[in-house]
């Protein structure tokens, strides 16, 4: 080899990377969950509503809008608003970040926690009793 074969080094380029920002993965929006403003009723296309013989699977937005009303109140479909996928971390996403962790969980995930916990103390409570 020669010398001038064994000088090539290769080029690296200097420019500065940025990180990787975290982004929500995109959800179906068929998947989505509708909340009656009037009284709280929550439209999940996973379950359907038996009153109404609508189908488990069917999307808010292929509900018939003239003749859809909400089971509990009678509502119609525009006072429904949009509030996600069932997994999705409550709270305002301006305020996820805060705390240490627990405002990234879902509604089921907090459950198991506050209720895991009370469930803990309350056998260490109940082991009191064999200590003499």
């Amino acid at each position: 080899m020669s010398d001038e074969q064994q000088s090539v080094q290769p080029v690296v380029a200097t420019e500065a990377v940025e990180p990787a920002v975290e982004t929500a993965p995109e959800s179906d929006p068929r998947t989505h969950r509708f909340e009656c403003r009037s009284c709280g009723y929550v439209y999940d296309p996973d379950e359907g509503v038996k009153k109404f013989e609508i189908e488990p699977g069917t999307a808010f937005e292929d509900l018939d809008a003239l003749a859809f009303r909400c089971p509990v109140c009678r509502s119609k479909v525009a006072a429904f608003r949009d509030i996600g996928p069932r997994a999705k971390a409550s709270g305002f996403d301006e305020n996820l970040d805060f705390g240490l962790g627990v405002n990234r969980m879902t509604p089921g995930q907090k459950n198991v926690l506050i209720f895991g916990s009370l469930a803990l103390g309350f056998a260490f409570f109940l082991s009191l009793y064999s200590l003499r």
